[in-house]
């Protein structure tokens, strides 16, 4: 029996790790495979989702989709397959901000408008949390603290200066404690 075709494998117990079964898929779907794009975009879903879900909440969905789209139609623009992870991140990061603020997320609830504690209203979960932060906020706070990216790359991937981002990341981290022991 040959052996299997490494792009195109679908076993769960394939023996190529992650990060290279994604490089392998992006040089085949570079040169014309459809199949390996296809498998491309579903090896890549989950974790462009687990970018974008806390950064554009509710929208995360949306987010994750156009990501994909984005993925789809630049991936010619991608100079070396070996940086995929961080181009995609890049590329995740920016739609879920984008999203988010198109869905008019872009202003901070009021701290002072959070109910008592008690307060029924008061849903005791990170979700509610983060969706009293701006996008650019939720996106620092996502970034270094689930992504464990340093304030410099953080800041270069959001394009803005490292001194932006760590006032950004401490006005997250304040606001969120804030809202949280409320």
């Amino acid at each position: 029996m040959p052996p299997a075709d490494p792009v195109h494998a679908a076993d769960p117990a394939d023996p190529v790790d992650p990060v290279g079964r994604g490089v392998m898929l992006v040089r085949a779907a570079r040169r014309g495979d459809t199949l390996a794009l296809h498998d491309l975009l579903d090896h890549l879903t989950p974790y462009i989702s687990r970018i974008c879900r806390p950064i554009a909440l509710d929208d995360g969905p949306d987010a994750t989709q156009e990501a994909l789209v984005a993925v789809f139609t630049s991936l010619r623009a991608l100079r070396e397959p070996e940086a995929l992870y961080g181009w995609v991140r890049a590329i995740s990061v920016r739609e879920a901000v984008r999203v988010a603020k198109r869905a008019a997320r872009a202003r901070p609830a009021e701290l002072t408008d959070v109910p008592e504690r008690g307060d029924p209203q008061l849903a005791a979960d990170i979700d509610d949390v983060l969706a009293r932060l701006s996008p650019a906020h939720r996106a620092v706070l996502v970034l270094r603290d689930i992504e464990g990216m340093d304030e410099e790359s953080a800041a270069a991937l959001l394009g803005v200066p490292t001194g932006t981002a760590k006032s950004r990341l401490h006005r997250a981290r304040q606001s969120f404690r804030k809202a949280w022991s409320a």
